[in-house]
């Protein structure tokens, strides 16, 4: 069985190289503008949450020194 030091480091490494490649979190939100009787208006914008480089970076460099520190936890 993997120590858990190794899973962490490889599911660090994952989120660090997935922010690497997508470096924000799209989402859609609906809000309501107006409202008439069975009439309805609304307004669809998109927001973006961005994901500094930085922080994958750290992720990846997190992710590498606890696979480092898995290996020798095994010998």
């Amino acid at each position: 069985m993997k120590g858990p030091l190794t899973i962490i480091g490889v599911a660090l490494l994952v989120l660090g190289l997935i922010s690497f490649a997508y470096q924000g979190i799209t989402y859609t939100k609906q809000e309501k503008i107006l409202e008439v009787g069975p009439l309805t208006a609304t307004k669809e914008t998109k927001k973006t949450i961005p994901i500094s480089p930085v922080v994958g970076g750290v992720a990846v460099l997190g992710g590498i020194a606890l696979l480092a520190a898995g290996a020798r936890a095994r010998r």
